[in-house]
């Protein structure tokens, strides 16, 4: 939310509040983040906002959506810039250990 109001985008009230909730999101398909995990992941949610996807800037790149289109994760195009709207820390997200190992690579930690 933080990362997308940053850079322009309207965060608003989401459609249904989802604490402690899973969801399975379509990822993009190339992005470093979820390199290795495959076209959907089920991922743990704890939020009642969103980013609003009309507003999402030119420099930021949705990389992962809920079935019905809700903004779950995106990257700057320019900046290793991340921003996810569910937890990998969590053990509702399986993949979530992937995810924390890839973020931490491109960042330069082993």
């Amino acid at each position: 939310q933080a990362i997308c109001e940053v850079f322009g985008a309207t965060v608003s009230y989401a459609k249904e509040l989802m604490h402690g909730k899973m969801s399975v999101v379509k990822l993009r398909e190339g992005c470093k983040l979820f390199q290795g995990i495959g076209a959907e992941a089920e991922v743990a949610r704890y939020h009642s906002l969103i980013a609003l996807k009309d507003t999402i800037p030119d420099c930021l790149e949705i990389t992962a959506v809920t079935e019905d289109g809700e903004i779950m994760a995106v990257q700057h195009k320019e900046y290793e810039i991340y921003g996810l709207q569910f937890h990998p820390e969590s053990v509702l997200t399986p993949d979530g250990r992937s995810m924390v190992e890839s973020f931490l690579e491109i960042g330069g930690k082993q």
